[in-house]
């Protein structure tokens, strides 16, 4: 048996909203049991006023995968909900369509080919977007899959707590999911017209836009009518987290190939900043791989340059015996040296591995945060993080720590980052800490090591 469903106020809230207003973006922070709602909601709508009969949940892979069937299964008034995941093969997706349900569950990236198999003949008169950032592109074929089918939608909710991670711009696509360009415009052009001037480009090619004045508040007031944001700090009091750096110190030899490797490819990028942009990505890679403890050669194969991080991560498991950590990753180098450092470790695949770790059976999980960045429910097995290796994405970064630090969480949760001194691993702990966006604060990075070697 489950567990009783006490909603909070503020989910109800959201209940009476999805059941009043046919669109709705519920922007709510991570944690704060927007599944949960969405189900509930979703149960009045099917079995209390008939107003729909078959509804598609679009979500991150693990997500489809395991946290709306979990959700259903945790709570007593969601048990009859009958949900049914649309993964796996061409056969195995089309026989789970063939199957009676109250939900579908897809991952993001086989929107295009559901839409292209069904057509006009469209079976979802409810679809529900877990994570709805996924869909800030518009120009993506998950966004235009999406687009052909709306108008066959009867009811739209899209859920996140990230609506904007990269600013105003990410939002227009979500918003004419919701409304078919009603508030914000018809185009992206319409938008950006209206409230954006260039900022940047080369030539007549403009890649970069800036808000005008007032613009964001305009464009909130505009879209206030079907969207709602809520913030955990205002609802919900959870545990502290604590956020620690974990110095390590390269060898000195490491350390030395790691300025002489930084200063080579800094000079092959010249004192043209347009030309760092577009090898920044290059650039960084290189040094998060080093600084990390390997990097792959000319040839795909993995040179081990150190071991500190691994050390490091040592202690931290043994200063914390019988602990479990979740541990995160960026380069696939970085998993398999975890895996053969830490037998027992574990990487996160599926829905075993997930009720495992809540059930304490894995003392050490290894989790890439792309894959578990969004919706994945952690909390019941842990409260101790540590970042192997860093990301210059700040959504990813925040999505990743609220696996733990969120709703039932019991502990303290405390975020160990293994920072390399003297290393790009400084760069982006200080852009996290300071809310630059993944890419301007590579790119700021990048351009303070061509000023830095040009000066010398």
């Amino acid at each position: 048996m489950g567990k009783h469903l006490a909603l909070r106020p503020y989910q109800q809230y959201a209940v009476d909203l999805i059941i009043r207003k046919p669109a709705v973006g519920l922007l709510l922070d991570m944690g704060m049991g927007k599944t949960a709602a969405a189900l509930t909601a979703v149960k009045s709508l099917l079995y209390d006023y008939f107003d729909i009969q078959r509804v598609l949940v679009i979500a991150p892979l693990r997500v489809a995968e395991t946290t709306w069937t979990e959700e259903c299964r945790e709570w007593d008034e969601l048990q009859d909900l009958t949900v049914v995941p649309v993964l796996g093969t061409l056969k195995q997706r089309l026989t789970a369509l063939q199957r009676p349900a109250d939900l579908y569950t897809i991952n993001r990236e086989n929107v295009p080919w559901l839409a292209e198999l069904y057509g006009s003949r469209w079976p979802f008169d409810m679809v529900i977007l877990d994570e709805s950032s996924s869909f800030k592109n518009h120009a993506s074929k998950r966004f235009r899959a999406l687009k052909r089918v709306r108008p066959r939608i009867h009811r739209i909710v899209e859920l996140t707590g990230t609506p904007a991670p990269n600013g105003l711009m990410d939002l227009w696509s979500q918003i004419y999911l919701l409304d078919g360009g009603a508030r914000l415009g018809q185009t992206i052009s319409a938008y950006r017209r209206r409230w954006f001037i260039p900022a940047g480009g080369y030539g007549h090619v403009v890649y970069n836009y800036e808000p005008v004045k007032g613009a964001r508040e305009e464009i909130y007031q505009a879209v206030s009518d079907i969207c709602v944001s809520m913030k955990a700090k205002d609802y919900i009091t959870l545990p502290p987290v604590l956020y620690n750096r974990v110095k390590v110190r390269l060898p000195e030899n490491v350390k030395a190939g790691y300025k002489r490797l930084e200063k080579d490819l800094v000079l092959e990028l010249g004192a043209d900043t347009d030309i760092v942009a577009s090898t920044a990505a290059v650039l960084s890679n290189k040094l998060l791989q080093m600084a990390s403890g390997a990097v792959y050669d000319e040839t795909g194969g993995v040179v081990e340059m150190h071991r500190a991080k691994l050390e490091a991560l040592a202690d931290i498991a043994e200063a914390n015996a019988g602990r479990p950590v979740l541990v995160f990753y960026w380069f696939r180098h970085d998993l398999e040296r975890l895996q053969n450092a830490f037998p027992k470790a574990r990487q996160l695949k599926g829905a075993a591995d997930i009720r495992d770790w809540n059930g304490g059976k894995v003392p050490m999980m290894l989790v890439h945060p792309a894959s578990a960045g969004h919706g994945l429910n952690l909390q019941k097995g842990g409260s101790l993080i540590v970042w192997f290796s860093m990301t210059w994405s700040l959504e990813l970064y925040q999505q990743a720590n609220k696996r733990l630090h969120r709703s039932g969480q019991q502990h303290t949760v405390i975020i160990h980052h293994l920072i390399a001194e003297g290393t790009i691993d400084e760069d982006v702990m200080n852009a996290l800490q300071e809310k630059r966006k993944g890419q301007d604060g590579m790119l700021e990075a990048v351009k303070a090591r061509v000023r830095e070697y040009q000066n010398q």
